[in-house]
């Protein structure tokens, strides 16, 4: 874990230690009024034990921000959100890693004109100026919305002091103090307990998303749902899935095994979907209620592609990812590194035209694809 002074803001190590201590409990019981919890985020004065603290503003915040205050906690270690560095991030939970945002290319897109893509394009910039965290500098406001880029950060999602909702998500109501209100209320959904050390999501062990995610994204980012046809987004967003989409998700097993697949096994954590019957060990595939959703392709926080997608649009073979800029690979499920995108667990199209180029080299959802949210490669 990191203290307050690792960053060169010369905190007391007092303060550090006190975080420490009290960041050692579980992360729900941290949220839900235990004992002393205020003190790990606040303070009554602006210093603690004769000395000072640095970041304290109106609200008393122990950081120079509310994400630095939260990532004072879920940085580093089980549960983290953040991580040394973007070559090795911490254990996947399902929503990526903030620490991509600080990579300096992430664009794999082989063509030679191809632009270089920064960091704060892998996912929601959060401001968090002592972790290095600044405003998406390209988007005053979120992409297809009105939430002001300046004022992202944990507490625009998540409660900061607890509510029984998945992942203490925001519900209809106002954020972060009334800056801005919610309309959508949280999604149904189940997660994997964050308070177990070395807990992985995996394709038997996973986030059970039951409904209504797409609608949440759209608090922020509604263009992307409302403009549907004049190419803002192409794809559905909330929408049940196909009789003929759910026999390729649940028959396809990788490019080696294309039709091999069991219906009994085919769940794949890099594609989730929404469904009411969703349980954190589910093993089969879509049924009949199934949606896809936002998250079935992009995760909440960020992830080393563009656009937080779950898997590198821009690469035709998985095995590519990585090799023009540097950046982490993300996981290929199945090994092969021939593999081509993961858009073939739910359209065979691609597979049958045996195209040796990448999906978004003729579709995008973006007016202005090299801007880094349009995938066009």
């Amino acid at each position: 874990m990191h203290h307050l002074d690792c960053r060169g803001f010369g905190c007391p190590v007092s303060v550090g230690m006190l975080i420490l201590l009290l960041c050692a409990g579980g992360a729900e019981a941290f949220h839900r009024s235990g004992v002393a919890n205020c003190t790990s985020c606040h303070v009554m004065h602006e210093t603690r034990d004769g000395n000072p603290v640095v970041g304290v503003d109106g609200a008393l915040l122990l950081g120079l921000s509310p994400s630095d205050v939260c990532l004072n906690c879920h940085a580093d270690g089980d549960r983290s959100v953040f991580g040394g560095t973007p070559l090795a991030p911490p254990p996947e939970l399902g929503a990526g890693n903030f620490i991509f945002l600080i990579e300096d290319q992430i664009n794999d897109d082989p063509r030679p004109s191809a632009p270089s893509i920064a960091g704060h394009h892998a996912g929601h910039s959060i401001v968090a100026p002592g972790y290095g965290l600044a405003a998406d500098p390209d988007h005053l406001t979120a992409p297809g919305g009105t939430f002001p880029s300046s004022e992202m950060g944990c507490t625009s999602c998540h409660d900061p002091h607890g509510n029984t909702n998945f992942r203490m998500l925001h519900g209809v109501g106002p954020v972060q103090g009334g800056l801005f209100d919610f309309i959508h209320p949280a999604p149904l959904a189940e997660g994997l307990p964050v308070d177990l050390p070395g807990v992985m999501e995996t394709s038997v062990s996973h986030t059970a998303y039951r409904g209504g995610m797409s609608w949440w994204c759209a608090n922020c980012h509604d263009e992307f749902h409302d403009r549907v046809g004049d190419q803002i987004f192409e794809h559905e967003f909330n929408e049940g899935i196909g009789g003929d989409e759910r026999d390729q998700y649940n028959i396809y097993d990788g490019d080696l095994n294309p039709a091999g697949g069991s219906a009994l096994t085919s769940y794949l954590v890099q594609v989730p979907f929404e469904d009411p019957a969703s349980t954190t060990d589910k093993t089969s595939g879509p049924g009949s209620g199934a949606r896809v959703m936002c998250l079935t392709c992009h995760r909440a926080h960020a992830t080393s592609a563009p656009g937080s997608t779950r898997w590198d649009m821009r690469v035709a073979r998985l095995g590519l990812d990585g090799q023009v800029s540097g950046s982490l690979p993300l996981p290929n499920p199945y090994g092969d590194p021939n593999q081509k995108q993961l858009c073939l667990k739910c359209h065979d199209e691609y597979h049958a035209f045996n195209s040796p180029l990448s999906c978004f080299t003729c579709h995008s959802h973006s007016r202005t694809p090299d801007s880094g949210y349009g995938l066009s490669p």
